[in-house]
């Protein structure tokens, strides 16, 4: 059981480790202040040849569930951390994004009675200052609209996640994303025309960061992503999330030439320390140590206390 956890959260670690290159790829490949472009180009064509691959629809109640979940978990969360992204500082925006454990474990409280217990809520304030040192910068003056922004994503995405595990699909995973893919993108197409007007030209760098935000960022990101969420507490799942700023950092590192000191080193340290002890695996081990200290606590009874024994009952 402790080996399908681990290979569950490597699996789910995908995810974030995708979503980590979102920053920098829209701050140096998409087309200026078109959030709401970027999200449909995003979700709808991933989604369309996801569901042209499976073939298959929703039944019953799925059509409006599947509705709800793509709205929550594309539609809105979508163009707004492509908002955020345009408006604040990558690193400003990663350290709001890492309050999501905590949203979740609330959520996830309230609709599933999942209780996140005080280990893992101490991994995720431990997270929390892990990001809030990886990504220390001066942010200067901060938008307002972005700011709502990242709350905004953090807020929608803790209720989509967590009524998706409440509601057990029942489909493949991949069934499961190009559903709400597809309804996502759709809500968002008279949305971005509305507010965007028409469509920016699109340049090869810009194809190519499409490319890669469609085909990784949201393919096989989301795909890994709910595997996870599927399989183990929300909580836990959150948690792997913290890795999107790790990467983003490194990418920033690497491809921005931003610096990196001893605070983003003991950043990243604190990051992936929350991580790993919020894993559910980890608290299996703790417990199983417990029991093994209690255990040996107990002195071993020996043959003439069992001879004494006897002798007192008769």
């Amino acid at each position: 059981m402790e080996s399908i956890s681990w290979r569950t959260a490597a699996i789910t670690a995908v995810a974030p480790i995708a979503w980590g290159s979102t920053y920098v790829v829209t701050e140096q490949l998409l087309p200026p202040d078109r959030p709401l472009f970027a999200a449909v180009v995003r979700a709808l064509p991933a989604g369309l040849l996801l569901l042209a691959y499976r073939r298959r629809l929703p039944q019953g109640d799925w059509w409006w569930r599947s509705a709800v979940l793509g709205v929550l978990n594309i539609g809105l969360f979508f163009p707004l951390i492509f908002l955020a992204a345009y408006e604040l500082p990558g690193g400003l925006a990663a350290t709001l994004q890492a309050t999501m454990p905590l949203a979740v474990m609330a959520v996830a409280w309230r609709l599933l009675r999942e209780r996140p217990g005080a280990a893992r809520i101490a991994a995720a304030l431990v997270g929390i200052l892990g990001v809030g040192l990886l990504v220390l910068r001066s942010p200067g003056q901060v938008s307002t609209v972005g700011l709502l922004a990242a709350f905004g994503s953090v807020a929608v995405t803790a209720v989509g996640f967590v009524l998706l595990k409440r509601w057990e699909p029942p489909v493949d995973m991949v069934t499961l994303v190009s559903w709400q893919l597809v309804a996502g993108g759709l809500v968002l197409v008279p949305v971005a025309l509305a507010v965007e007007g028409a469509p920016p030209a699109i340049d090869l760098p810009a194809t190519a960061g499409f490319l890669w935000l469609g085909v990784v960022g949201t393919i096989l990101a989301y795909t890994c992503w709910f595997h996870g969420l599927t399989r183990m507490p929300a909580g836990a799942v959150s948690l792997i999330g913290l890795l999107n700023p790790v990467v983003g950092t490194l990418l920033g590192v690497a491809f921005a030439g931003e610096l990196f000191g001893w605070a983003q080193a003991l950043g990243m340290a604190l990051v992936l320390g929350g991580v790993v002890a919020g894993q559910p695996a980890v608290a299996a081990a703790v417990r199983r140590h417990r029991a093994t200290r209690r255990t040996a606590s107990v002195p071993p009874t020996t043959p003439r206390e069992l001879v004494g024994a006897g002798a007192r009952r008769e």
